[in-house]
């Protein structure tokens, strides 16, 4: 853990961007309405930190002085929670039977942020297997979060909470319209029977 996770440099009059440190809020959560916006608070503020510990590793394994890429670093974080947070504002937002994609894929994006850092501070990209290079082509430095907890531990059980809210939202609904299901076909199986004994 580097002092960029917990908010050290932060200029003055930036936001507090600072992640609380409990899963207390994942058991609140109710509905996945409710899921949905605390994910993506604590998402949209972790962010900044994010690429900001992103570079500071990536320029550790290349031996490069991360001191050097600390302002464009800060700068790549808020950029980064300024432009990732509004499409994910808006897919959680979405009727969860019309999401075309998920908030992780939507985060993955935000590897560009630091990406770009590394690339223009000269920090030497680590080899990388084929696999991880067909499936990650942008992401020379190997960045990508495999869940939310890379992008920040909180958002782990903050991410299986909104799962489960939105599992529990589907179910619900198919619940619902079941019966009316079986009611339209046994009509539909009544009106077939009376029919055919004219």
């Amino acid at each position: 853990m580097t002092g960029t996770e917990t908010g050290a440099g932060a200029p003055a009059a930036a936001p507090d961007t600072s992640v609380p440190r409990s899963a207390e809020p994942a058991r609140r959560i109710g509905t996945v309405g409710e899921a949905a916006t605390r994910l993506a608070d604590l998402a949209i503020a972790a962010l900044p930190d994010w690429v900001e510990r992103c570079v500071v590793e990536a320029c550790e394994r290349g031996a490069v002085a991360a001191a050097d890429l600390s302002a464009a670093a800060r700068d790549a974080g808020l950029q980064c929670a300024a432009e990732i947070g509004p499409p994910l504002r808006d897919l959680l937002a979405t009727d969860v039977d019309e999401q075309q994609s998920t908030p992780l894929s939507v985060l993955r994006c935000a590897v560009r942020f630091p990406t770009q850092v590394l690339a223009d501070g000269g920090v030497p990209a680590p080899g990388r297997d084929d696999f991880d290079a067909a499936r990650f082509p942008d992401d020379p430095y190997g960045l990508t979060p495999a869940s939310f907890a890379d992008i920040h531990p909180d958002l782990g059980p903050i991410g299986i909470a909104w799962g489960a809210a939105k599992a529990f939202e589907v179910l619900q609904r198919r619940r619902t319209a079941e019966p009316a299901r079986r009611v339209d076909t046994a009509e539909s199986a009544r009106r077939i029977d009376t029919e055919g004994q004219r």
